[in-house]
């Protein structure tokens, strides 16, 4: 077999905040790419406002450096659970993987979930130990956590013989002895030359590239990303694009490589390569460009099918249209089309309303993530409370369910043992490091809504909770509902600090004073199980008598700020969640008190026709 010894093409795998991006930006930095100083401590890959707010990555990346004549191509993959499609779909433009694992917290959820995707596609893995200047680092402990991991995904024999390298990726440094300090990246990057394969580079046989990924650009239109398997292309070439057995036929109009920060236009790549190409319209991740002359199709991952769904509605709200641009379904379901044309992991399905869309996808960051994109864009809508997505499985209801790890001081472990039991969690490991403790359940993905916010009031905030999908099994059972209501206001005006003032016994408040709200708008949660109707929009009434300090500023306890996914754990079946680009609202269904007395009435016959 034809092989490139002078590319190596990588993705860099592991959980959330483990360092991937970090390292990515040090190994750019030492080949030369950028000057040392060039925006030192900014993350250069995470370029999307959302992902520099959240400190997280969402969209997996392209990148690549020269490295002793040898083109290493790099993709930085997100570390959160949610995102899982993004990881799923690049690894075909790979032939290794770096693992990188955190020296103080060992392999978390999506560890294991990246790592058992990369061994499914038998990748070659460099573990990566990162941050190991932490100072609770436990390196030893972590690499026999790694070893154990393995062994429990199920690897084969040769797979447990996989290289080790220690790095501290914030300073730049790397080694393959932790007793000897390293003073740059260059052991990690001799380590990848030596043991990722070359990419196969049979330039002879018909062309044939896999598109992983997909880049605009306002002149050019849609970009595809991926890896060439076979072959050569050059710019004109004619190309058909094949997707379930349909052929288009197009033509090659620029094709850039990836070298830093930046996509350079070059006139030809060949078998192992992982460019850029223009002039397929239309293209779609998981599509297959081949030679006009000689088409065959590469067979695409399957990604893992979407575990929580909401239903995305037209604002019906009494402030409809105030703050956004696009308002109609119209609009909701051309955004929606156009999104599934990038995000592999989301399903949209119709619904029996008109003005409403079951958007699925891989958990509730998932969901919001393209929820905010959206209010930034000037969309308007109205959200639903999560669902899981159930599947039929040898006649079988299943429903998905967690592998969840949750780091907790010891003093309040108790209390989360407790939460967790009454959301029928079964407990796998429990493990002590100091004063603190893991925790290792696996959970139905139903139990999970609302638990983070629980956990986080049960541990004073300090909770570490992180989850990824396990597999599907049976229903277990009820895991309970919201245990406090809602404060719903009975009428329509500027919220006053008085009538704040005079409520604040009976719960805590979303909103601040002045804040427009509207008969049927859910303005705080309340300390009983019930929900409370109240008045916020009253007023103090003036007199001529004045005592002395009647007049004092209420003493008002700051209003709880409301984020995506706090509303979403919050909201109950009767709900909605309001977003605009300037609010997010929460609300009742039915707005008037009257109409919501009317449908309980109506759900208790209904309940009482169908017997015990």
């Amino acid at each position: 077999m034809h092989t490139r010894p002078d590319v190596r093409n990588i993705a860099i795998i592991a959980h959330v905040d483990h360092g991937k991006t970090t390292l990515v930006d040090g190994m750019l930095r030492q080949a030369g790419v950028f000057r040392e100083s060039s925006r030192l401590g900014e993350r250069m890959m995470d370029v999307n406002p959302i992902e520099r707010e959240r400190g997280i990555t969402i969209l997996a990346k392209n990148t690549g450096i020269l490295w002793d004549d040898v083109k290493i191509n790099i993709v930085d993959t997100p570390g959160h659970s949610d995102f899982g499609g993004e990881v799923e779909r690049v690894l075909q433009m790979v032939n290794g993987v770096l693992l990188l694992v955190d020296a103080a917290e060992g392999p978390l959820p999506q560890t294991r979930f990246v790592l058992r995707k990369a061994l499914e596609q038998d990748l070659i893995v460099v573990t990566v130990i990162n941050k190991i200047d932490r100072k609770d680092a436990r390196p030893a402990e972590v690499l026999d956590e790694v070893l154990g991991l393995f062994i429990d995904i199920g690897c084969a024999d040769h797979q447990l013989d996989f290289p080790v390298v220690y790095t501290n990726a914030r300073s730049g440094t790397a080694t393959v002895d932790i007793a000897h300090p390293g003073t740059d990246l260059k052991p990690l990057m001799d380590a990848i030359i030596t043991h990722v394969p070359e990419p196969p580079g049979d330039s002879d046989g018909p062309f044939q590239m896999l598109v992983s990924n997909i880049d605009h650009n306002d002149y050019v239109g849609r970009i595809a990303v991926g890896r060439v398997f076979r072959g050569e292309v050059r710019s004109g070439d004619p190309i058909v694009r094949m997707r379930d057995g349909a052929i288009s036929a197009h033509r090659v109009t620029k094709i850039y490589d990836f070298f830093g920060l930046q996509k350079r236009e070059i006139e030809l790549a060949s078998a192992g390569d992982i460019v850029a190409l223009s002039g397929v319209e239309g293209i779609n991740i998981g599509e297959t460009l081949a030679d006009a002359r000689n088409p065959q199709a590469v067979q695409a991952v399957l990604v893992d099918e979407p575990t929580v769904a909401v239903d995305f509605l037209v604002n019906t709200s009494p402030f409809s249209g105030r703050e956004g641009k696009y308002l109609t379904s119209r609009h909701l379901k051309e955004r929606l089309e156009r999104e599934l044309q990038s995000n592999v992991a989301l399903r949209v399905t119709p619904t029996e309303s008109p003005d409403a869309f079951r958007v699925s996808g891989r958990g509730e960051l998932h969901l919001t993530v393209l929820i905010e994109t959206m209010r930034r864009e000037g969309y308007e809508l109205a959200v639903s409370k999560p669902q899981v997505v159930e599947v039929i499985r040898g006649g079988r209801r299943m429903e998905p369910v967690e592998y969840l790890v949750i780091d907790v001081a010891e003093e309040h472990s108790g209390a989360v043992i407790e939460a967790l039991g009454r959301r029928r969690a079964q407990m796998l490991n429990m493990l002590t490091y100091g004063s603190q403790r893991r925790l290792e359940y696996t959970m139905p993905t139903r139990a999970l809504f609302g638990l983070r916010g629980e956990l986080l009031t049960l541990t004073r905030g300090t909770a570490v909770i992180n989850h990824t999908y396990f597999e599907h099994q049976p229903p277990t059972g009820d895991v309970g509902h919201r245990p406090v209501g809602a404060i719903v206001s009975a009428e329509t005006g500027l919220a006053t600090a008085y009538a704040l003032d005079n409520l604040q016994q009976r719960g805590t408040f979303f909103i601040p004073p002045q804040t427009a709200v509207y008969e049927g708008m859910i303005v705080g949660r309340s300390k009983t199980d019930e929900d409370i109707l109240v008045n916020v929009c009253k007023a103090k009434k003036l007199t001529n008598m004045r005592a002395s300090g009647s007049d004092e500023a209420p003493n008002l306890a700051p209003a709880e700020e409301q984020s995506l996914e706090r509303a979403l754990d919050f909201i109950e079946d009767d709900e909605l969640m309001e977003v605009t680009p300037k609010a997010i609202r929460l609300r009742k269904r039915r707005l008037t008190d009257e109409s919501r007395r009317k449908e309980r009435t109506a759900a208790r016959q209904r309940a009482a026709a169908q017997g015990p």
